[in-house]
């Protein structure tokens, strides 16, 4: 998603500072926590490795959300703050609550609506998928070539009005860039197996930029198998994004997706 887009993010929970609006420089983001615990790279961990992990999270953010001072809500310099506080209801896995922080964001500042992707994801998350899909179709509209947001409105569709549909929706990928992204939206299509997406990734890539596909590609590979239906599949891709430890040095995008990829993959364990 487009840096520019982003909302400054004043709280503890950034270890650097969030650039202003406009600018396109990326922090670490809030929960890129080192004193979390790290999986072995190329392991298969055991499940309490994830419960560890998530135990750790849930202590540190309900500490962090009760630590908010008090929101003025009619004044649109609390923008920043409905934010931060939005971020930290999502990532407790308070969808409702996070949707309202981001929709409050937009009313004090409507020129927010047309990039907001996060309050898409929220959308998504609390069960709004048809109002999630005009949320990224509103999106599209302003940037038509965000290759991210062409996979959220893609999933939005799919679950709103089926595969069909939102096949018909999908971005025209004209362009080989951010890899594995091209191969995600053929797997979309259908003309790539979930298989054939890992397999395409290099072996002798840089290990960071190896862990950097591994990871979209699990986590888009384990979203859409969400989406189809297949928790097997999307069980086993989402807990391997979800251990994997790029997304939460990485900047404040790919520690976003990794909560998202974290939070489905505790929706499919609920019973």
């Amino acid at each position: 998603m487009q840096c520019g887009t982003r909302i400054l993010l004043t709280t503890l929970l950034l270890t650097s500072g969030f650039t202003p609006q406009g600018a396109c420089t990326e922090p670490k983001s809030a929960m890129a926590d080192d004193s979390l615990p790290e999986s072995g790279q190329g392991a298969k961990p055991a499940e309490s490795d994830i419960d560890e992990l998530n135990n750790a999270l849930t202590t540190s953010l309900e500490t962090h959300l009760k630590n908010l001072p008090a929101i003025k809500s009619d004044d649109p310099e609390s923008v920043n703050a409905y934010s931060t506080r939005g971020d930290l209801q999502m990532f407790l896995g308070r969808f409702a609550e996070a949707e309202a922080d981001y929709q409050k964001m937009v009313t004090l500042k409507p020129e927010l609506d047309v990039s907001h992707w996060r309050l898409g994801i929220a959308k998504y998350f609390a069960g709004h998928p048809e109002q999630a899909a005009g949320q990224f179709d509103r999106y599209h509209s302003f940037d038509n070539v965000d290759r991210e947001n062409g996979i959220w409105r893609y999933l939005s569709h799919r679950v709103a009005f089926g595969k069909e549909k939102a096949k018909e929706q999908l971005l025209k990928y004209e362009k080989d860039d951010r890899p594995p992204f091209r191969e995600v939206y053929q797997l979309f299509e259908g003309t790539m197996t979930p298989d054939e997406v890992l397999k395409s990734i290099p072996a002798d890539l840089p290990e960071s930029a190896r862990e950097s596909r591994l990871f979209y590609a699990k986590l888009y590979i384990g979203m859409n198998a969400a989406a189809e239906g297949d928790e097997k599949l999307a069980r086993q891709s989402l807990r391997e994004s979800t251990l994997n430890s790029w997304p939460r040095q990485a900047g404040f995008g790919p520690n976003y997706m990794w909560h998202i990829g974290r939070l489905q993959y505790l929706k499919l364990q609920k019973p």
